[in-house]
Parts: structure tokens; sequence; C-alpha cells
């Protein structure tokens, strides 16, 4: 079994480096590597990820992280139905999605319902693209990381991995066109579709997280087959804030897929 994971906005692959699942792979999935040459819808993303799982042999498990959350939701609902599934038409219960046999959502937001809030989300993010791309990229760094949702929880050090991306600089075109493609303004509120997904969701959040817990909150809800997991003192970034992440993940996997 392999565990497919996207990093979030002005992240890396290399995020994801010290996640270890006991018998688990773990695939450290760079994003930006689908804006490198060309613009891509979110719907593009789900189509071409879903392409490239396909390709490859054995069960398969999609992690994403805030940004990566919301990639994953749309590889997760571009899937077609799985005909290896049993028959459960008359149960009407639903079937997992191609390729994907479970999924791991952390500190995602399903869309904004609100055409305003969208259209205001997508004029931020267009100031945070221009800085991204013209902008001096250590201020840049600077003021991404001072966004109060992003520090870290009781007033812990920034984590070094994301203190330091002068590795991305290489990449500042390709993040900055993902706050253009991939914004949250231009998302499709996912919230109504959520109840198509069948295969098992374990939905994260951070105990100190307030907004994105009342999102997860509504997210599982909404989903057919779904737990949510709240990580006391952790805060949006809890994948690096608390030590217990991977065992969960793990135990999750271990319950639903052995």
């Amino acid at each position: 079994m392999t565990v497919w994971c996207l990093h979030g906005a002005v992240g890396m692959a290399d995020d994801w480096r010290g996640l270890e699942l006991p018998g688990r792979a773990v695939k450290r999935v760079d994003l930006w590597r689908f804006l490198d040459c060309c613009p891509m819808t979110l719907e593009g993303f789900g189509a071409a990820l879903n392409r490239e799982a396909a390709a490859t042999p054995g069960p398969k498990v999609l992690l994403g992280y805030s940004m990566g959350g919301r990639l994953a939701l749309h590889a997760l609902l571009a899937g077609e139905p799985r005909r290896d599934a049993p028959e459960t038409a008359s149960s009407g219960t639903l079937q997992p999605r191609a390729p994907w046999d479970a999924a791991v959502i952390v500190s995602a937001h399903p869309g904004l319902e609100d055409e305003a809030e969208r259209a205001a989300r997508r004029e931020l993010d267009a100031e945070w693209a221009a800085r991204a791309l013209r902008g001096d990229w250590e201020e840049f760094l600077a003021e991404w990381n001072e966004q109060a949702v992003l520090k870290p929880v009781g007033g812990a050090e920034l984590p070094m991995r994301f203190a330091d991306r002068r590795g991305l600089a290489a990449r500042r075109a390709s993040v900055a066109r993902s706050f253009i493609d991939w914004s949250l303004g231009v998302q499709e509120p996912l919230g109504g579709r959520l109840g198509q997904l069948g295969l098992p969701v374990l939905w994260c959040v951070g105990g100190a997280d307030g907004r994105f817990r009342a999102l997860g909150e509504q997210a599982v809800a909404a989903l057919a087959d779904a737990e949510l997991r709240v990580f006391p003192g952790a805060g949006h970034r809890l994948p690096w804030e608390s030590a217990d992440f991977a065992a969960v993940v793990g135990e999750f996997l271990e319950r639903r897929l052995s």
C-alpha cells in the first residue's frame, strides 16, 4: 500500500519527509510539477493525478494537507466508482472511487459558499501571486508565515522546514500560478458533493484551529463514511505540530484497510 501525500500552499514534497507509516510506502508528491509548464485547473489536477495513480499497481491512499487537501478532494470526486467493489446498489451504499482505497484530509476547506467571499479571496490570492512572482522571496515567505492561521500554537518557534524555503525560490513561477489556478476563490464549493464519496475518509483538524475544526465537522457530517479526529494542542499545521499524527493515520489505515 502506498500513501500519496500532497503538501500545502508554499509547501514542498519534502515537507512529508519523516512521516513514517509502518508497512506502507510514502510517496511525497511534488505539486509544482503540475504547474511548471502551463496553467491547470483544480479539476484538471484531479484528473491528472488519478491517471498517474491508476498507472501504478497496488492499493493507494490519498493524503492531502490544506491546499493539498482541497486538491485531494478534487481527485477523489473525479474518480469513477470502483468496478471491483461489491455490488451495493440495492443497499444504497456508495462504492469507493478509483484509484483510491481511502483518504486522509488535513486542515482543508471544502469551498466558500458566498460569491462575495470568493471574489475577495481571488483578489487576495492575486496579491499573493504577485508577491511570490516579483517580490523579495524572503519577505514573501516571512509575510506568508506571519498569517495568524499558520502561526504555531502557544508561541512555539516556526519549524525550520517552513522558515527555510530557499530551495523553493526556483519554482516561484509555479507557486505564484497556484494562487491563481488553485485559489479557494475559484474553487466551486464541494460540500454538496462530498456525499458522493463512498471510500473511508479520516478528516484531521487541530484543536486550536477553530475555523477549520468547524469546517471539518461539517464535512464529516456530509460524507458517507468518515471520521473526524481533533488533535489537542495543534493548529493548522498539525502534521508537524502533533507527535500523534502518524500513529493516528496508521491506526486508521490498519483498522479500515487491513
